[in-house]
């Protein structure tokens, strides 16, 4: 399960036109607006990061990290960026709560490296997307099979919280209402 004092959030590549190419990409907004919102209350890192050559992150996610500095890169994988492992490195923690696009590319390929360096990854699936529901489909069943652990924005957000005594508790049933 994840734990508070154990987890970054990872927000890879939601931006620009790629993320207006994307499959159902209201509902990927939806449930990432809510694991930002969330995330954010509960007092956990995030690491956000933009493709190089392909625009800013949304608007209507940027807005909700304005103290959040984009890491720009040009691995597909995050982990190819040192400034990332450095970011991380940083945060002191172990599991890596993943979202963004595109499952089966950058999402997928920053997942399995962070995998291979000893990282617990758990893939927000109903916070990622793909051009094609296919690939992202792809996507979430080769991480499964490697090892990643499947979430969702709820259960991820709940998993956190622990307890309905936890003083955040109504501030996190506002955002999944």
């Amino acid at each position: 399960m994840l734990k508070r004092e154990e987890t970054v959030l990872a927000v890879i590549d939601i931006q620009g036109n790629l993320y207006l190419a994307m499959d159902d990409r209201e509902f990927l907004l939806a449930n990432t607006i809510k694991l930002i919102q969330g995330i954010r209350i509960l007092e956990i890192p995030i690491i956000l990061t933009e493709q190089v050559k392909i625009g800013p992150t949304i608007a209507d996610l940027s807005f909700l990290m304005p103290d959040v500095e984009p890491l720009i890169k040009n691995s597909f994988s995050c982990c190819g960026d040192p400034r990332f492992m450095t970011a991380l490195a940083a945060t002191g923690k172990r599991q890596v709560l993943i979202c963004g696009i595109e499952a089966h590319v950058c999402a997928y390929q920053t997942s399995m490296d962070l995998m291979a360096a000893g990282y617990e990854v758990h893939l927000a699936a109903d916070a990622v997307s793909s051009r094609t529901a296919r690939n992202r489909e792809i996507g979430i069943r080769k991480l499964l099979s490697a090892g990643a652990i499947l979430t969702s924005t709820e259960m991820a957000l709940f998993e956190l919280l622990k307890t309905a005594t936890d003083p955040r508790a109504r501030d996190i049933f506002r955002i999944i209402k």
